[in-house]
């Protein structure tokens, strides 16, 4: 049996077309390179300003960040331009960015908050 390319398995990307958009934390812009809503999946990149605060969420599958610009923390190191950091499922912790960042965060499920339902340490 050949195999032969998929119609239409492929979608390219062009973030710089896309514009950046508010999220619910204040000093943190995002754009959506992929979401599929029904699994909880999400690529996208955030773009964090000095002295932004993500406040403490718990993780419910692995979380995927590599840094692109700048640099971001949590109680367990820093993050700069170039490194990568993975959290484990069910981990919980708060991030920080004193300089700004620019991210990619590769989600399987979304994070839950302190004060939203489903937030159990």
């Amino acid at each position: 049996m050949k195999l032969e390319p998929t119609p239409h398995g492929s979608t390219y990307v062009k973030p710089d077309a896309i514009d950046w958009k508010p999220t619910q934390f204040e000093g943190i812009s995002i754009k959506v390179l992929y979401e599929d809503p029904s699994k909880g999946e999400m690529t996208c990149l955030l773009k964090w300003a000095p002295g932004t605060r993500l406040p403490i969420h718990k993780h419910p599958e692995i979380e995927q960040t590599w840094v692109l610009s700048g640099s971001f923390y949590d109680h367990e190191g820093i993050a700069r331009a170039g490194e990568f950091v993975w959290r484990t499922p069910g981990s919980v912790h708060e991030t920080r960015s004193d300089e700004g960042a620019i991210i990619l965060a590769i989600y399987r499920k979304p994070n839950v908050f302190q004060h939203s339902s489903g937030f159990a340490p």
